[in-house]
């Protein structure tokens, strides 16, 4: 997920994809733990995109 993407979704938007990717990450942890992953990047990249999604939420927030 690019920045320009994240920065285009209104707040609403932002906290379901937020949701959305600590699931994912949640699911990918156990699937690390177990060895039945198969794309261990993507580990990474959930991580990152919650942390832009975090990023962007509070930058709004400090807007408002």
């Amino acid at each position: 997920m690019k920045i320009d993407e994240v920065r285009g979704m209104t707040p609403d938007q932002l906290n379901e994809q937020l949701v959305a990717l600590k699931k994912e990450q949640f699911n990918l942890r156990f699937q690390k733990a177990t060895g039945q992953i198969e794309k261990t990047h993507r580990v990474d990249e959930v991580r990152k995109d919650i942390a832009r999604i975090k990023t962007v939420l509070r930058a709004k927030q400090a807007q408002a």
